[in-house]
């Protein structure tokens, strides 16, 4: 399970409470790598949506998937599972929680920790862009989402120094389309594998805002 820098509390929706049991702690997410070192995660967004994906690196070396738990007038619930191996995949790393209307919710790290995503993702500045969003990883660094940054990036994240951290782009237009595949792909520096659902999660939330206009 990720570990956070913070240990804020707040009500855990009941659906939550109720799912099954968060990872260990002890189990931190330890995603493979390759002989050849500094070869990104290529994660293919098999279907693009809001409403739930797989995200697989294209060379096997990691599975996630983003699930719709619960749905009602009142809230929708996702959880981020481990999909590499079987064992992982029943048991989530995170939870995000959208309220009514779309509005923002909660990010949830287990059942007795969470957070709400306005206070995780927060504005860079008071007056900017609702796009451009900064948050604290489990390694205690700040990370920095913005949209768009690059012609050939929807979404682009850096760290406090200004470097390339991950980057989310969208099917190139003109390009055919692909069986089982959105074409849309979400690519993180292998430096920073360990981050990778963190990375998914603040991204989603990102494409949320983006979608709704939050």
């Amino acid at each position: 399970m990720i570990e956070m820098p913070r240990n804020i509390q707040l009500d855990v929706p009941y659906f939550i409470l109720s799912f099954t049991e968060f990872a260990s702690p002890c189990e931190s997410f330890s995603p493979q790598t390759m002989t050849n070192y500094g070869m990104a995660y290529f994660l293919e967004d098999k279907s693009g949506n809001l409403t739930g994906s797989e995200f697989v690196d294209l060379h096997d070396r990691m599975r996630l998937s983003y699930r719709c738990t619960a749905h009602d007038a009142t809230q929708s619930a996702y959880m981020i599972y481990d999909t590499t191996n079987t064992y992982g995949g029943t048991r989530p790393l995170l939870a995000l929680t959208f309220g009514a209307d779309n509005h923002l919710g909660t990010i949830n790290f287990s059942p007795e920790s969470s957070m709400l995503m306005k206070k995780y993702l927060t504005k860079v500045s008071p007056l900017g862009s609702s796009r451009i969003r900064k948050f604290i990883a489990s390694d205690g660094q700040e990370y920095r989402w913005g949209w768009p940054v690059k012609d050939d990036q929807e979404w682009t994240c850096t760290n406090s120094r200004g470097y390339l951290v991950a980057y989310y782009n969208l099917k190139t237009p003109g390009e055919p389309e692909y069986a089982h595949s959105s074409g849309c792909m979400l690519t993180v520096e292998q430096a920073y594998g360990e981050l990778v659902p963190e990375m998914l999660a603040s991204l989603m939330i990102m494409r949320h805002i983006a979608a709704y206009n939050l």
